[in-house]
């Protein structure tokens, strides 16, 4: 198993703890590997989960968000064969299955859909407008409240 050394990030990232923790967590999570998943980056704010759930029907597949963390589960009904026959090789995997992800602050869920036995999870990043970069102007001179403020104690005296 390889690890990480994140000491690096501390020294540079102020407040950055959280995301370090996350990295250092991901090694050691989920090591069935079932069902097979992609992420893929669409854009600066977007991106899509693809898993592969083939032999699963949309009402058997559920998604959740809780907080930062979205979680896809799928369960399957044990049904026995119309004509009683036996499988000599089962290769498709119809086991139940929990996948989590954390999700970065303001990533939300923007739909899902199942196509060719395949689930996409669309996700997309919206911050909130007082989170936006923003100009702020320069002035030169004075401070305006603190001109205000002489021009008020110039008066009253």
């Amino acid at each position: 198993m390889t690890t990480f050394d994140l000491s690096p990030l501390y020294r540079t990232a102020i407040g950055f703890d959280r995301l370090a923790d996350m990295l250092s967590n991901a090694s050691r999570v989920d090591s069935n590997g079932y069902p097979p998943y992609n992420i893929e980056s669409l854009g600066e704010d977007r991106y899509r989960i693809t898993m592969a759930v083939a032999g699963f029907a949309e009402d058997e597949l559920d998604l959740v968000t809780e907080r930062n963390t979205l979680t896809v589960s799928g369960g399957k009904q044990e049904t026995q064969s119309e004509d009683n026959s036996e499988f000599l090789y089962r290769g498709i995997a119809t086991r139940s299955f929990e996948r989590r992800f954390q999700l970065a602050d303001h990533v939300e869920v923007d739909g899902a859909r199942l196509e060719n036995g395949l689930l996409h999870i669309e996700l997309k990043r919206e911050l909130p407008e007082q989170m936006k970069p923003r100009k702020i102007e320069i002035g030169s001179g004075k401070s305006p409240l603190i001109e205000g403020k002489r021009d008020s104690q110039v008066k009253a005296a």
